[in-house]
């Protein structure tokens, strides 16, 4: 009779982790796959730009369109609680999918028209339903191990905004080949998200306050880590967006143009995919040493390695390469844990709209970053622009330090 009392709960508890385990492991393939499509035109950037005799300006809008339009999807998900009066798993599902097909679009677009640049907005809309969504879906499966679970969710979109330049890169000049791959894996990654459960700490989000406006100035603590993470955004998309090209520059001081500008992709998809794993060893280290501790070193190592690379920049091959890798694997670690940083400080009743706010003026900053990177090469060249983008980290790891952990 005591056997009958106390099995049920081992094996609730039996069940449950399989679930979470499954759920997991396919949110953490449909979040690669849906955020796929966010750097699809920088990985063929150089291919749409010859055939289409595109200006170096109209590249820059079409990367930064796709920021543009995240920021307007974010702030349109967090009005209207459109993912807590929906099943998330649909909404994330749907977005992907549509996010897949307005990406398809460009391949009967002309590419230097606004009907181009408006549907990479709305790609980056879009896209909006899938990395908040994804995490919400995520952070349902724990609490204790909820910095693991959000840095595991970032290293997933760092991986799949790698993709889209290793699949350039083994497609050759074909861009449109590697376009079309590309959004058929986001879409396929929606559909593959209806497959997982939601969690048993799933719960409804709060609405966006307007209140959260001025706490997120007057407020020290939720301050400093806001201004650590502009200084995080200052320089990420900026080097995702622009390092092949970057690379390829370096690379063409040895290389033939045709072996620089592939070397320049595969480069570009290393350095990226290199710093997902590094996003779950931070989030498992930040949950026993500090969020601040980590994210302070992410920000000090990847400033360290910009300015490296912007001394070496037209060296040796191997050299610039290294050093790229560095720099990617550093640039994005740091990432989840401004978050959770700003998600322990806040109160409960405005956690999420101070990570709205946060998200939203983070993506808003790079969208002059990644537009303003052409015009700062042209004046300073390829170094400059590095210089100028490693005092985004070092300043945010100043703004950081008021956060470290007191020591006893």
């Amino acid at each position: 009779m005591l056997i009958l009392v106390i099995t049920p709960t081992p094996l609730i508890d039996i069940v449950q982790f399989s679930d979470k385990r499954k759920s997991i492991a396919l949110l953490l393939f449909a979040e690669a796959a849906g955020m796929s499509l966010w750097f699809m035109t920088a990985a063929v950037l150089p291919e749409i730009a010859r055939e289409s005799a595109l200006p170096v300006e109209r590249q820059a809008v079409l990367s930064s369109a796709v920021q543009l339009g995240f920021v307007a999807g974010a702030l349109f998900v967090a009005l209207t609680g459109v993912a807590d009066r929906l099943d998330p798993r649909r909404v994330f599902a749907l977005s992907a999918i549509a996010a897949a097909l307005s990406n398809l679009s460009l391949l009967v677009l002309p590419l230097g028209g606004n009907e181009a640049v408006f549907m990479r907005f709305l790609t980056g809309a879009l896209l909006a339903g899938v990395y908040p969504v994804g995490m919400k879906i995520a952070v349902g499966w724990g609490t204790r191990d909820r910095g693991l679970l959000v840095g595991s969710l970032v290293g997933a979109l760092t991986f799949g905004k790698s993709a889209p330049f290793l699949v350039a890169w083994l497609g050759g000049a074909d861009w449109r080949l590697a376009l079309g791959v590309v959004s058929v894996f986001a879409a396929a990654g929606g559909c593959l998200v209806l497959a997982t459960r939601l969690g048993p700490a799933h719960a409804q989000a709060p609405s966006f306050r307007l209140s959260a406006i001025r706490l997120a100035w007057t407020d020290k603590s939720i301050r400093h880590a806001y201004l650590g993470y502009f200084g995080h955004m200052w320089e990420l998309y900026v080097f995702w967006a622009w390092v092949a090209v970057a690379a390829a520059v370096s690379y063409g001081h040895h290389l033939s143009p045709g072996e620089a500008e592939s070397l320049g992709k595969l480069t570009a998809f290393l350095a990226i995919a290199l710093g997902a794993p590094l996003c779950v060893v931070a989030g498992f280290l930040a949950d026993r040493v500090g969020k601040a501790e980590v994210a302070i070193t992410a920000l000090l190592l990847s400033c360290a390695a910009g300015l490296l690379t912007a001394m070496t920049f037209g060296g040796p091959v191997w050299l610039t390469l290294l050093l790229i890798l560095v720099w990617g694997a550093a640039i994005v670690p740091d990432s989840a844990q401004f978050s959770a940083l700003v998600a322990d400080r806040s109160p409960p009743e405005l956690a999420g709209s101070l990570l709205t706010l946060q998200t939203a003026l983070g993506f808003l900053l790079t969208v002059f970053t990644v537009q303003a990177a052409p015009a700062a090469v042209a004046v300073a060249g390829w170094q400059g622009l590095f210089v100028i983008l490693a005092l985004g980290p070092l300043l945010g790891a100043v703004a950081m330090l008021p956060l470290r952990r007191a020591r006893g």
